[in-house]
């Protein structure tokens, strides 16, 4: 028998004589067979082809855009750089021997072409494997979250003061570093979906659990010269939250949600919070983060080319209440047999409106259509927000809804208040009297300067006080105070003056009221702004903890942060929002707290022929020494809650927690779902299907003053305040811009395109009032 190597080396005859004897030997060398069909071989050449041709070409990609961009030449990307590099010559010099092969039908090389193709995926695939071999995987995640070392302005925290300010600073041509903590955008200013809702419930369980970590592995990163102030690493600026799910649960239904909110799947649910949602029939569910480091706000939301775009248009079988009160969580149900003792016979039920049956399930299924706030606020039409959301172009990145109606509660009824001077005369609920005597009020309100001597005798009283010196009825001086100005009857007479001429200041820009809403919640208007910052090439990066300020002992100045990967982070000014300061530091601080309750039901407070009204309403304290409490209802085109329910927000100053300040006015407005197959009167209230409570910190009124060693550059924001309007964070946003940078305006108008310099060689004058952050900025990209 002859055989030969497909190498081409020697050759023998294997037979049963010696060669050349008793038969003819070969008259050249033979081959094996091949161990493959011809098919099957061009099937692997054209697998082979692909492969090389996908690995050289995007290999030589890689390494193309690293040698043109600077901003890539880190640690992270000079390890993709070697392995890019080693798989480009593997896909060259080595996937080349087999695709020739296989072209062949067959092994074509020679013996040093053998050697020659395993030693060079050897040698190309080494770097590979070293890399992955001698670097621990969990350093190159952690490689890949670094970030920059230098940068003019960091900024923690994303609610809407911080949000404005890095807007700001990247406008002016600052480096801008944005981290937070959270894992979503907004902090207290933030809206979530349903099961959204739930998920933040749930990590302020798990952050109420959760132990101080150990500071040990950041100390020794500390220099001799330098000090650390450390900052809180639980977020405890919502307590006293307790849940009640009123509807029925219908057990046959399946519940399917997929949540977008943006949570680190890493952690763990509480096993008693756990518990206590799988009892409800709540969904289990995987969420996942999308955004990493250098990530811009990636929500998309409507455009418009115009500054502003407005939308304007005029159980029965079970009862489950959910609770969680601090970290105590319970599940609480009333049986069938004890709904049946105390149910009464209800003979005539055809009278009663029928109102559509809605479901736990069902509120969980349409999940993704609620966008529920954190914090209730409005627009003022003419206020601050409104002006630098148009000044700026943020506006763009949202929409707009005007507020339909103010309403009033009197005697236990809900009425509607007129409010322009159409309302005024068409109202049935005045008198001719009343109506001029109104009319005459307002008008002096609005022009109140130029008669001080109308009220310079009353500045020392209430504005109830000062109001029933004017002539107006009791149900004039309710609508005045609680409906248009908006105030406690406690508040100045000065003070009630100026906010009854905003009132009226703001009506007729955008509607009949003063208000606007932007649609899919308030937490639009801060990620507008974030967005903003990050087209003028600010950096974001969410799920990002810092462990302390590093402070230079001799000036007293923070130098650098240090964050939870160990990083050190160098800027010139630090922003930072006050729930990220730690209890050293707030040793002194003295905080008020807001009682806050959302409420998803089936119907209006006030019935009318469109079911799409978005309503405001001031119910007035009780008793002397209790707060009024705002209720803001929206309804389903706001797109924060779901077909045939509202959405229903209760505010007001905390003196207790918030279900102890707000049941009452609950009781007074609503019934309990299941309550309303008891009392035969109820079914004319719309029915609570589910509730929240909680507090919110309100810090607003903190001075810097207030906060103990605090360096010179850094700056705090407060949070949501009580107030109905976002003047504040405006107001505060622009101080401490003019703090930190005296001799820039705040947010400058845009440049015209046509300005815009793209070519240093080729300059053109630029308009008064603008500068050249944008051109350069395309210039160095």
């Amino acid at each position: 028998m002859w055989s030969g190597n497909s190498s081409g080396g020697a050759s023998s005859w294997q037979g049963g004589g010696a060669a050349g004897a008793g038969s003819p030997g070969p008259a050249g060398p033979l081959s094996r067979a091949p161990p493959f069909s011809p098919g099957t071989y061009e099937r692997l050449a054209l697998l082979l082809g692909g492969v090389g041709l996908l690995g050289a070409g995007g290999n030589l990609l890689v390494l193309i855009l690293y040698s043109k961009a600077r901003r890539l030449r880190t640690p992270t990307h000079l390890l993709l750089v070697n392995i890019s590099l080693s798989d480009l010559l593997v896909s060259l010099l080595g996937v080349t021997f087999a695709f020739v092969s296989c072209l062949r039908n067959g092994w074509v090389w020679d013996a040093a072409g053998c050697a020659w193709d395993g030693f060079s995926s050897n040698l190309f695939g080494s770097p590979v494997l070293s890399a992955l071999r001698f670097e621990d995987p969990f350093n190159i995640c952690r490689m890949a979250d670094s970030l920059p070392t230098e940068f003019d302005v960091v900024i923690l925290g994303t609610g809407l003061p911080e949000s404005i300010l890095a807007a700001a600073c990247s406008r002016s041509g600052q480096r801008v570093l944005h981290l937070d903590s959270r894992s979503y955008y907004g902090g207290n200013w933030a809206s979530f979906s349903f099961s959204g809702l739930l998920s933040w419930l749930q990590e302020y369980q798990q952050n109420s659990n959760t132990e101080e970590e150990s500071t040990a592995a950041w100390q020794d990163l500390i220099q001799d010269t330098e000090e650390a102030i450390t900052l809180r690493r639980k977020d405890d600026t919502i307590k006293h939250t307790e849940v009640f799910c009123y509807t029925g649960q219908d057990m046959d239904d399946g519940i399917e949600e997929t949540d977008d909110l943006q949570k680190n799947p890493s952690s763990a649910m509480s096993t008693a919070l756990t518990q206590l949602l799988n009892s409800t029939c709540l969904p289990e569910e995987t969420r996942t983060l999308n955004v990493t480091s250098y990530e811009m706000p990636a929500k998309d939301t409507p455009k418009c080319d115009r500054n502003i775009l407005l939308e304007v248009t005029g159980v029965e079988d079970t009862m489950a209440k959910e609770k969680y009160c601090g970290d105590n969580t319970g599940l609480h149900t009333v049986s069938d047999r004890e709904k049946d003792e105390k149910k009464p016979i209800i003979e005539n039920n055809m009278d009663q409106p029928q109102r559509k049956r809605i479901t736990y399930s069902q509120i969980v299924k349409e999940g993704r259509r609620f966008n529920i706030d954190l914090v209730s606020k409005l627009l003022y039409s003419q206020g601050l927000l409104i002006d630098l959301l148009i000044k700026s172009n943020v506006s763009r990145y949202a929409e707009f809804k005007n507020v339909t109606r103010i309403l009033a509660f009197q005697e236990g009824r809900v009425e509607q208040v007129p409010c322009s001077r159409a309302d005024v005369f068409n109202s049935k609920e005045l008198t001719m009297v009343e109506k001029r005597v109104l009319m005459k009020f307002l008008t002096f309100c609005l022009d109140y300067e130029r008669h001080p001597d109308e009220y310079q005798a009353f500045m020392q009283c209430s504005f109830s006080e000062y109001l029933k010196t004017k002539k107006l009825t009791p149900n004039l001086q309710h609508f005045v105070l609680h409906s248009i100005a908006m105030t406690e009857s406690s508040c100045t007479t000065i003070d009630g003056l100026k906010a009854t001429k905003n009132f009226l200041q703001c009506l007729g820009r955008f509607g009949n009221t003063p208000f606007l809403f932007p649609l899919y919640g308030q937490g639009e208007i801060p990620q507008g702004f974030c967005r903003m910052c990050a087209v003028l090439g600010g950096i974001y990066c969410l799920r990002h903890k810092v462990q302390c300020f590093v402070v230079d002992k001799e000036s007293g100045r923070c130098k650098a942060i240090i964050d939870h990967l160990g990083q050190r982070i160098n800027a010139k000014y630090f922003i930072v929002e006050d729930s990220y300061l730690s209890e050293e530091t707030c040793s002194n601080v003295q905080y008020k707290h807001i009682s806050r309750a959302v409420l998803i039901t089936d119907q209006s407070v006030l019935k009318a022929d469109s079911d799409q009204q978005i309503s405001v309403l001031v119910v007035p304290p009780a008793a002397p020494g209790t707060c009024a409490v705002r209720v803001t209802e929206l309804c389903s085109s706001t797109m924060t809650c779901m077909k045939d329910t509202y959405l229903v927000h209760l505010t007001c100053s905390s003196s207790k927690t918030a279900r102890e300040d707000l049941e009452s006015v609950v009781k007074k407005l609503f019934t309990p779902y299941a309550e309303t197959e008891i009392d035969k009167e109820e079914l004319t209230k719309p029915r609570v299907l589910w509730a929240l409570y909680f507090n919110m910190r309100d810090s607003s009124a903190i001075s810097r003053s207030s906060y103990d060693g605090l360096p010179s550059n850094v700056y705090v924001c407060s949070g949501p305040d009580c107030g109905l309007g976002s003047g504040h964070a405006v107001k505060q946003a622009e101080t401490l811009f003019q703090e930190i940078f005296p001799s820039e305006e705040f947010w400058p108008p845009p440049p015209n395109p046509e300005d815009l310099v793209f070519d240093a060689d080729d300059k053109q004058p630029e308009a008064p009032g603008t500068n050249t952050i944008i051109p350069d900025r395309l210039e160095s990209s």
